[in-house]
């Protein structure tokens, strides 16, 4: 009996003794996996890169430009070093003005590749990430400044990934290797935009501007379709009622009423209606504005930050505006109870001249708000909804975003993935001015048949996006005239504008930021712009159809360029050209203001945004 009972003890050491052992050799095991994986997703030299996470894409929440992930998510962390970045200047920006708007140029540095071609973007990253937590059910576009996010990105079977670590200036992309076919890399050419498949692009919510570190999100690159979603979207979203009622808001109620009822307009001597959304509703809208619209500007706030407009310049379009509003008689009033509209006139580029320091801008523009809700009682009633202002300044968007986030931001520097609201905010286009006397000076564009040149570029390389566009297409292409600078004498501004007259298409490529006064320029010399600039939204997009006058190429789609542009029947650019020639009216500054011209247009995207956002109580 007490041999057995031994035995049996002996037994249960043993089975003990073994259950230990191979616990111990699993955990052995498991580590050593594991720790293989996560040194296989380290670079060289120890830095990490983003982890491929499944998932699937509804056709609804693509409709609504949302994100649905499988439970298989991975979180991480990135954060990003300070970096700094400065406006797109381009080879002609410095001519007019004796350099008064330069700035030093942008010497980038070297970064890691993955990939293939396309991947000649990372040569001109700053700083290397490091991790990031991003947020699958965040829409296209939509920011905050939390520091956590969830980041998805969609498998293609039988293809790798590939990350591209960009000019953190601007914008970081995470692509998909699968090569896209020609018809789904053009946006807008007779066809409806392909679902997303464009590069993720790492946006900064805050530049350093003098601050000490800065955190970015992951977003996708958004298409012109999601952004006419986007537009939709706003229309029908909830927006902040005021504190009390007034008769302005039920005039505007009324207005909006009659703009949604207004009659069919089938032809009109002074509308082109293929290059509007709806040609009928922008007509009754712009009537009521005309007959409706009330504005009244503060006249608090010193010179030269107030009051005092630029009208040369990469940044004109701010100058010319508020140069404009000041001088109107039709639309402002004295008494701001009898107004819809209130217009903050600042300039961000002399608040740019005077504070160097983001945090300095930020808090003065604190205090102008602060005096102004002190000295009335309308910024109270709405927390600044309706309150507009007009800035070009690269920098505008972000010391804007915080003291003014209610307004209605009119701005240059458009990105969807940093904190523009389509259908809040609306975009201000960047047309330089080389005089004040003849905006219009040198353009004079050639029709179709006399166009020989398929495509033409010319500029300094500002950013990570012209230098890869100068790597696949400089000299490579007897049609295709992509060079760097131009000399900045008589002869390189004559040969510039010779070019811009005698191109099917003008590559509208960005700078250090979305926007590029080249889109301008082209329409006034009669060349379709090809617009390469991911989540930039363009001007008058509440009202204007962009793609009945204009090509959008996403910037993953560089190397394909001139095969997208071949592809596009004759037929097809002669429409776009026609658009370009019909929507010239809409983007013209005149010293008086006409109808139809840039600054009404401007004030009735302001206004159109308003009457959208507006409910009744």
């Amino acid at each position: 009996m007490d041999f057995s009972v031994v035995a049996i003890k002996l037994c249960h050491v043993a089975i003990r003794r073994l259950l230990i052992a191979g616990l111990f050799i699993v955990v052995i095991v498991v580590f050593q996996c594991c720790w293989t994986t996560y040194y296989s997703l380290l670079d060289t030299d120890g830095s990490s890169v983003a982890f491929p996470v499944e998932v699937s894409i509804s056709e609804t929440s693509e409709k609504e430009g949302l994100f649905r992930s499988t439970p298989n998510i991975v979180m991480l962390n990135i954060t990003f070093a300070p970096h700094s970045k400065e406006a797109d200047l381009d080879r002609h920006e410095l001519a007019s003005d004796g350099g008064r708007n330069s700035r030093k140029g942008h010497t980038p540095s070297k970064g890691f590749r993955v990939g293939r071609d396309e991947d000649a973007v990372y040569s001109f990253t700053q700083k290397r990430p490091k991790y990031a937590l991003l947020d699958p059910t965040h829409k296209v576009g939509e920011m905050d400044n939390r520091h956590n996010m969830q980041f998805v990105s969609q498998r293609i079977p039988s293809q790798g990934f590939a990350i591209l670590d960009t000019d953190l200036s601007t914008s970081d992309m995470i692509h998909l290797v699968k090569e896209p076919s020609n018809a789904s890399r053009i946006q807008n050419v007779g066809m409806e935009p392909q679902p997303l498949k464009s590069p993720l692009s790492m946006s900064n919510s805050k530049p350093n501007m003098g601050t000490p570190s800065t955190t970015s999100r992951l977003v996708w690159p958004t298409s012109v379709a999601q952004m006419n979603t986007l537009l939709l979207q706003s229309f029908s979203s909830a927006s902040m009622r005021p504190r009390w009622s007034s008769r302005r808001d039920r005039e505007l109620l009324s207005a909006k009423l009659e703009i949604e009822n207004a009659r069919v307009v089938s032809n009109s001597s002074e509308l082109y209606a293929p290059i509007f959304r709806d040609v009928s509703k922008f007509s009754r809208s712009y009537e009521l504005m005309e007959h409706k619209l009330k504005i009244f500007i503060y006249r608090e706030g010193a010179k030269p930050i107030f009051h005092q407009p630029k009208m040369r310049g990469i940044y004109a379009s701010e100058g010319w505006f508020m140069k404009l509003m000041e001088g109107n008689k039709r639309f402002i009033v004295r008494d701001p109870r009898k107004a819809h509209l209130f217009y903050l006139p600042f300039s961000s580029q002399m608040l740019r001249v005077t504070l160097s320091n983001q945090k300095q801008m930020e808090k003065y523009l604190e205090k102008y708000v602060e005096l102004i809700a002190g000295r009335y009682r309308f910024w109270n009633r709405t927390d600044g909804a309706d309150h507009f202002l007009a800035a070009c300044h690269d920098w505008a968007s972000q010391i804007t975003r915080q003291p003014m986030k209610c307004c209605i931001r009119s701005l240059c520097n458009s990105n969807v993935a940093k904190g523009f609201q389509i259908g809040k905010d609306t975009t201000l286009p960047v047309t330089y001015i080389h005089s004040v006397m003849d905006p219009l000076r040198g353009f004079a564009g050639k029709p179709p048949s006399e166009r020989s040149i398929l495509a033409f570029f010319a500029g300094s390389m500002h950013g990570y996006l012209r230098p890869v566009l100068l790597k696949h297409w400089e000299n490579k292409e007897p049609d295709m005239k992509i060079f760097g600078p131009m000399p900045r004498d008589l002869e390189g501004k004559r040969m510039y504008m010779e070019y811009m007259n005698s191109s099917k298409y003008c590559v509208c490529a960005r700078g250090y930021e979305v926007h590029t006064p080249r889109i301008i320029e082209a329409i006034f010399s009669e060349c379709v712009p090809v617009i390469i600039s991911d989540n930039y939204v363009p001007p008058l997009f509440e009202v204007l159809k962009w793609e009945a006058f204009s090509v959008f190429v996403r910037e993953r789609d560089i190397p394909s360029l001139r095969n997208i542009l071949l592809s596009i029947p004759e037929e097809k650019y002669l429409t776009l050209h026609l658009g370009v020639k019909k929507v010239q009216q809409h983007f013209l500054w005149h010293r008086v203001p006409v109808k139809y011209d840039l600054f009404h247009m401007i004030l009735h995207a302001i206004w159109n945004n308003r009457l959208s956002q507006i409910r009744p109580r």
